[in-house]
């Protein structure tokens, strides 16, 4: 369930400055815009600047609480962001579905999806938690609660959770993080109490070296639609483990689909004190909390 490389784009636009610088060059410009050299050259600059990277692993210390709040991202502002972020991520054209909105937590969300990958698609247990947080917040409070998403795909729960005042870490797998990234700076910034971070995580591989226990600790962990057809179950349960350990409540919403799902369900009920807090019968979505078994 990779999802397919899209380093077309930069190659394409690469081709049509050449093609272009030579339509220039011999006069042949068949009724395009002239161009002067010193365009194309800023423009071939520009092409080759480096990409902003996501950051790898998150930071272990909370900062303190954002104090003045960016303004709010115009309309241009915010397409010259999506423009800068096309390198970076830019999914066929066929394959994409444009944006999604919500409203959570007093705002409007806007998210990007596409058809690339599971990852890259909003799914019913992640808007059932969503639901779920913002109707229960005496229950559940996030404010100044240090959380970590699992699987956070699109970012939906990571950005209802930020706007709700927690201090975000949301992971995935490397090749969801730029557009992961580009929904949570777009619904975030200026809004939050704390920065959200993003944090590349695959299930079970180096979580000790990665994310030592001694230094990351969470108060909750949120998890949504994480438990499908896929071959990485045993995966997902050593990392839960790793990361739920006493004082640290897990908030989990699924779509109950496959026989393998309800197996699932059985062996994570063995391995944690696990309540049943809402089924969302219409949507088939199960909403479980979890907490560590003492040893």
């Amino acid at each position: 369930m990779q999802p397919p490389q899209c380093n077309n784009g930069m190659e394409n636009y690469i081709v049509m400055l050449v093609m272009y610088s030579k339509l220039v060059t011999t006069g042949q410009e068949s009724g395009l815009r002239s161009c002067s050299t010193m365009e194309i050259s800023e423009k071939r600059r520009l092409a080759n600047e480096p990409k902003k990277r996501i950051i790898k692993h998150p930071d272990h210390i909370k900062p303190q609480p954002n104090v003045i709040e960016e303004e709010e991202l115009d309309r241009e502002v915010m397409a010259g962001e999506e423009l800068k972020r096309r390198n970076a991520w830019e999914p066929s054209v066929f394959c994409s579905l444009g944006m999604e909105s919500f409203s959570f937590a007093g705002h409007e969300i806007s998210i990007r999806e596409s058809l690339d990958t599971y990852g890259a698609l909003i799914w019913p247990g992640a808007v059932a938690l969503c639901n779920y947080l913002e109707k229960n917040q005496e229950q559940f409070n996030l404010l100044d609660k240090a959380v970590l998403e699992l699987g956070a795909g699109t970012g939906l729960v990571s950005i209802v959770a930020s706007l709700m005042g927690a201090w975000v870490t949301a992971t995935d797998l490397p090749e969801i993080l730029d557009n992961l990234n580009f929904n949570l700076s777009r619904n975030t910034r200026g809004r939050c109490r704390y920065t959200p971070q993003v944090a590349q995580l695959t299930w079970g591989e180096e979580l000790g070296r990665n994310f030592p226990s001694s230094i990351y600790n969470y108060d909750y962990i949120l998890c949504a639609d994480v438990v499908y057809h896929h071959d990485c179950l045993d995966e997902l349960l050593i990392t839960i483990k790793h990361f739920c350990r006493p004082g640290t409540t897990l908030l989990w919403a699924n779509k109950i689909r496959f026989q393998t799902d309800l197996l699932f369900i059985e062996n994570f009920e063995k391995a944690f004190n696990t309540t049943l807090l809402a089924e969302i019968a219409e949507d088939k979505v199960k909403i479980f909390q979890a907490t560590a078994r003492l040893e």
